[in-house]
């Protein structure tokens, strides 16, 4: 395998990155109530130095009572929080890096853990909540853009709150939130997407993170054509997302019949926009063995990548649990000793290496 493509330089707008690997965010919920310590400025900085192109931190939750559903799934708001994304901001720049982090909102999915208040849900929201919600994940992306990242990713899937908003099994709105086809019940996603554009203005790159699958039932289709994809997404590009991170348990599955192409794939067929492949990338295990159903056995292999790669599928390659594993796996690869690389073990993901 001639790999040597995927670490040619990328550029959009005001974001240049050194090759086409992303580190995926991955939940780690290892910060000290929602504030950033020096564990995690080390552990994205690993990756920087290893040269991964552009880093995705884990979830950070917006300004809103119920935003998280751990109490050490990092803040992206308040003086510590930001004093603490700040130094990592500037140590992985320090290292050569770029960074961005993704901005979230869990919606209602209780994981024994309970917020303040009761979590929001597309159906619980008065308007009122839906346009503070709107304003604290602007007010997020201004955050960002006054620490230095280099651009930042909407958490828009895997059935958290703006992906309950998208799917008719979570959201049975009645008002302008609601209806019966995905184009309806994007409205809430396409107006987070337009103030957060305001608030950063034209340059900034803002990427967003869609699934099909939602956690709550792994079969779900929010799209069963690619004329639903495009009333879905066509909106959101034309909101302001620049690039479409397209996640699915195993990036080598085909999206619709009659098609080779995959998520990803799909998602720039009909945009135009650049977009980024996931979903078990030097792996040959399935995405939710990180729970610790298996280990997700390491591959080598990455024909299959290359090739949709070469065909102009996607723009770049986001790896998680390889990564999270293995923080020098990028550069292991770059330089052919695929025989260093480590397999994932499941109780990694209780690790902040």
């Amino acid at each position: 395998m001639d790999l040597s493509r995927l670490f040619k330089p990328f550029q959009y707008k005001n974001l240049t990155l050194d090759n086409r690997f992303v580190m995926a965010p991955m939940t780690r919920a290892i910060t000290a109530n929602g504030i950033p310590t020096q564990l995690n400025t080390d552990y994205y900085t690993r990756r920087a130095v290893a040269g991964v192109g552009l880093i995705l931190t884990e979830g950070t939750v917006i300004n809103r009572p119920s935003s998280k559903n751990m109490k050490d799934i990092p803040n992206f708001y308040g003086k510590e929080a930001l004093a603490g994304w700040k130094n990592i901001v500037d140590s992985v720049h320090a290292a050569g890096g770029k960074i961005a982090p993704q901005i979230w909102h869990v919606g209602n999915t209780p994981s024994g853990w309970e917020p303040p208040v009761p979590f929001e849900s597309p159906d619980s929201m008065s308007i009122e909540d839906i346009e503070a919600t709107i304003k604290a994940f602007a007010h997020a992306a201004l955050d960002a853009k006054n620490l230095g990242f280099d651009a930042f990713e909407i958490h828009g899937a895997h059935g958290y709150l703006i992906d309950q908003f998208f799917w008719e099994g979570t959201n049975h709105r009645t008002d302008e939130y609601g209806g019966k086809t995905i184009k309806e019940r994007s409205r809430f996603a396409v107006e987070v997407v337009k103030a957060m554009r305001a608030a950063v203005g034209p340059d900034m790159v803002i990427i967003l993170r869609l699934s099909q699958w939602k956690q709550q039932d792994y079969t779900v289709k929010l799209a069963h054509t690619p004329q639903e994809l495009e009333d879905w997404v066509l909106p959101l590009a034309e909101a302001g997302v620049d690039i479409f991170h397209g996640s699915q348990r195993r990036y080598w599955e085909n999206e619709f019949e009659g098609s080779d192409l995959n998520f990803a794939g799909w998602l720039k067929k009909v945009t135009g926009q650049p977009s980024i492949t996931v979903g078990s990338v030097g792996l040959s295990g399935d995405f939710m063995e990180f729970f610790g159903a298996g280990a997700g056995a390491g591959t080598t292999d990455l024909s299959e990548l290359l090739r949709r790669y070469e065909r102009g599928d996607f723009d770049l390659v986001a790896v998680g649990r390889s990564l999270l594993q293995d923080p020098e796996w990028v550069q292991k690869v770059k330089t052919g000793k695929f025989d260093e690389l480590k397999a994932f073990e499941p109780a990694s993901a209780a690790k902040l290496y």
